[in-house]
């Protein structure tokens, strides 16, 4: 099991916390977080 260090931790929250609409995706190398991808949609009224 990998250990997370709570700075990643903590940027995965905010991320988490700032977006409405779309994805994070963690990628982990050898049992490492190396890089957070956010993909955010902007909605727009019809």
């Amino acid at each position: 099991m990998a250990v997370v260090d709570q700075e990643k931790l903590n940027n995965i929250i905010e991320l988490l916390e700032k977006i409405k609409f779309g994805s994070v995706n963690i990628v982990v190398h050898e049992g490492k977080i190396t890089q957070i991808e956010i993909i955010e949609k902007h909605r727009f009224q019809k």
